[in-house]
């Protein structure tokens, strides 16, 4: 079955199409369509998965571009890292579909949106199965599109449609560094082929400057993608499009492609020590910097962005210390609660009708299933055991606290009590206390909570894939067949350390927003500049319009006044001129024949006295 992979990608885009053609007359069946091909793609992919476990890697290609001595290929290969992402990407995908039935079902646009969802699988898709990195760039390009599509899908809304702008904007930034760095790999290394790339460099046919060169080009690629410092301003705006794409885009798949990229070139990585110094303290800020942001704010849907945006930090900074398991461990465990904490959301925004905490309230009993799937989901994210977030996030500072040091053990640790912090403290304001809101709430139907019900399941469980009692399964799964060495496992202590980071988060959020000994109002009033530097997110934003978008914008309207009046100025005195000249010559031909000839004499005398004077000076 595993040779029939490639048809993993086909069925989603096959609902593509078919929605294109025939969406406006199904309308809210739209929804089923999409269904139906992401059951049959996730179900392959298991399959695939459960093949790949007792096998070897899967590769099928053939010749796409041939020039000279150099061939280019396409095709699919089922690794054990991408095998892990097919089933990833579909369970995910399926259970947004299923969400969004629901959740959108009076939209006027629906089959629209079912259509893009399908196109953005089959993209997602296929730059996971890709077996070189240019058809996984190719894929990359797509996926970027669609999610410009998706975040703008309601485009009528200005802060949509800018917010789709902005996205593909940031992220064009770092693929043009990806793109460079791809150039690159083929020039020194003739081959856009995985293993002949990482056989180029272990033959030392490329010098240790250029590695750490591409290598870091290739890293700025992922910056964009998984919206890492500085280029993470785009992941908390497109907040605007809808809650299920959050939850697909923003959760498991798109944002996931960063961490997907650096892990498929980790070998590249591991040959320059600058590079991956690059990388962790690269994700180290990221993690810190987002989670202090996330202590502030009150929609529920940017509170989690950037909870994402800190999350995809603690993964870059594994991958930078070394921490290649742990990395893909908190990504797939990542995947699974964050996608129940957006869809739990969602459902919490179709019940009140506000994205405002302070609208909600006392919501526990009545949205019982949204609130108890919601409570695992922050238990998972917090690093709360047995939880599968407990398990990944011990990986990560167990990785730290080895190669990276002191300082950045205590960023991932501080960036661990935060996350706790901030997502208790949307946890209470959301679901306990009095309600607040003007709406009165109610709790979804069964579209939108089983995919919550099964979600908060794998919150539970997919910690133990890679526990210690099983002897590290997925681990083995994963470095089976590659180069990568050995990976470091948390200590006792460092285990019991976890759980105590953890709880230094909950509880002071219990206290203020739980319990409320503290009033947050006194802790707000008590440091206002903290609090106004953290609510505008470090002026991040300011400064890139100040000295980026507004002096690009007056220098494209400078030569945009330079062109109109000068450029086309020249040109049209020139038509002028002509014009005039052409007008006065013309009066000369008026049909008489003496004119004629004295036009003709005089242009002979000139002719030879312009020949006698070049001569002259001959």
């Amino acid at each position: 079955m595993i040779q029939y992979a490639w048809l993993i990608p086909v069925f989603p885009l096959l609902a593509f199409v078919l929605l294109v053609l025939f969406g406006k007359q199904i309308k809210e069946k739209a929804a089923y369509v999409g269904i139906v091909a992401l059951l049959a793609s996730f179900g392959m992919s298991v399959i695939v998965l459960i093949e790949r476990i007792g096998g070897e890697t899967v590769r099928f290609v053939f010749n796409w571009l041939t020039f000279g001595d150099t061939t280019i290929t396409m095709g699919f290969e089922v690794t054990a890292l991408n095998a892990m992402m097919l089933v990833i990407v579909t369970l995910v995908s399926l259970l947004v579909h299923m969400f969004s039935r629901d959740y959108l079902h009076d939209d006027a646009r629906i089959e629209v949106f079912f259509s893009y969802l399908g196109l953005f699988t089959f993209s997602m898709l296929g730059l996971v199965l890709a077996p070189n990195i240019l058809q996984l760039f190719i894929f990359w390009e797509l996926v970027g599109l669609c999610s410009y599509l998706l975040v703008g899908f309601w485009y009528f809304k200005p802060e949509a449609a800018a917010a789709a702008k902005k996205a593909f904007l940031t992220t064009r930034i770092g693929d043009v560094g990806l793109f460079i760095g791809l150039i690159l790999t083929f020039i020194y290394t003739g081959s856009f082929e995985y293993d002949a790339i990482f056989a180029a460099l272990n033959a030392n046919l490329v010098d240790q400057t250029m590695i750490t060169i591409i290598a870091l080009l290739i890293f700025l690629g992922a910056v964009g993608k998984s919206a890492q410092f500085p280029l993470h301003v785009w992941l908390p705006d497109a907040m605007e499009g809808p809650t299920p794409v959050s939850a697909l885009i923003h959760a498991a798949t798109m944002v996931a492609a960063g961490v997907y990229l650096v892990a498929v070139m980790y070998p590249m990585f591991v040959m320059s020590d600058t590079a991956l110094t690059v990388v962790a303290y690269t994700g180290a800020i990221t993690a810190l910097f987002a989670a202090t942001i996330g202590l502030v704010q009150n929609d529920i849907k940017r509170i989690l962005a950037y909870s994402t945006v800190s999350q995809l930090g603690l993964m870059v900074l594994a991958l930078g210390t070394f921490g290649y398991v742990a990395a893909l461990f908190h990504l797939m465990t990542h995947a699974f609660f964050k996608a129940l904490l957006f869809l739990g959301s969602g459902s919490v925004i179709h019940g009140v009708h506000s994205q405002d905490i302070n609208d909600m309230g006392g919501l526990w009993s009545k949205m019982r299933t949204t609130a108890v799937t919601f409570l695992i989901g922050c238990l998972a994210i917090a690093g709360i055991p047995p939880l599968a977030g407990f398990w990944s996030k011990e990986e990560i500072l167990a990785n730290a606290w080895v190669h990276g040091g002191f300082f950045l053990f205590a960023i991932a640790a501080l960036t661990a009590v935060l996350t706790g912090f901030y997502m208790f403290r949307l946890f209470f304001k959301t679901f306990t206390g009095e309600y607040r809101g003007k709406h009165k709430p109610h709790e979804s139907g069964p579209f939108m909570t089983i995919p919550l019900i099964v979600l908060a399941a794998l919150a539970l469980v997919a910690g133990f894939a890679n526990a210690s009692f099983w002897d590290y399964p997925l681990e083995r799964f994963l470095l089976a067949g590659t180069l990568i060495g050995p990976q470091v496992h948390a200590e006792t202590w460092m285990i019991f350390l976890s759980i105590v980071i953890a709880l230094a988060g909950i509880v002071p959020a219990y206290l203020i927003y739980g319990k409320q000994v503290i009033k947050s109002e006194n802790i707000r009033n008590s440091f206002p500049f903290a609090y106004q530097l953290l609510r505008d997110k470090y002026y991040i934003d300011e400064l890139y319009i100040n000295v980026i978008v507004k002096p690009v914008v007056s220098l494209g309207k400078g030569l945009w006044a330079m062109d109109r009046h000068i450029i086309d100025g020249l040109v049209n005195v020139a038509g002028r001129s002509a014009g005039q000249a052409g007008g006065s010559l013309g009066k000369q031909h008026n049909g008489q024949v003496q004119t004629y000839g004295v036009v003709t004499v005089l242009g002979g005398i000139a002719l030879f006295a312009i020949a006698f004077l070049v001569r002259g000076y001959m």
